[in-house]
């Protein structure tokens, strides 16, 4: 049976399971010490995780490890991201604008003014008068 990832990751227990598993694989016995209820009720969280996806399990020697598949959490971070702010105005239309802005300026000064030295002679020109 599959598990919808929004369900499995909607009960608090299963959502610290899911930190505690973002660090490194952890044994039941692990994941149970840190939580208030019994190792089968874990074992049973860790099934759901399971059928959703976002866990898998590892059969070393005679203990089962568990280990986090961040990749089934892309669903949740999608939907999230749709509400997310975007700018308002893309990075790249700003750097035009900015282009557009600098052009329009320079092209509005006098033309004496964008001549190289125009106002070095006409200050000099000034106060020999």
């Amino acid at each position: 049976m599959r598990v919808d990832v929004f369900r499995a990751v909607a009960d608090p227990v299963r959502r610290a399971l899911i930190e505690q598993l973002a660090g490194e694989p952890r044994r039941v016995v692990d994941l149970t010490a840190s939580q208030e209820i019994s190792r089968p009720a874990i074992s049973k969280h860790l099934r759901i995780l399971a059928d959703a996806g976002l866990v898998s399990a590892e059969d070393r020697g005679r203990e089962r490890w568990y280990v986090l598949r961040a990749e089934a959490l892309d669903a949740v971070t999608d939907w999230a991201d749709r509400f997310r702010a975007a700018p308002p105005v893309p990075e790249h239309a700003l750097d035009a604008l900015d282009l557009e802005v600098r052009r329009v300026v320079r092209d509005r000064r006098p033309a004496a003014a964008r001549r190289p030295g125009a106002e070095q002679s006409r200050s000099e020109g000034e106060s020999t008068a």
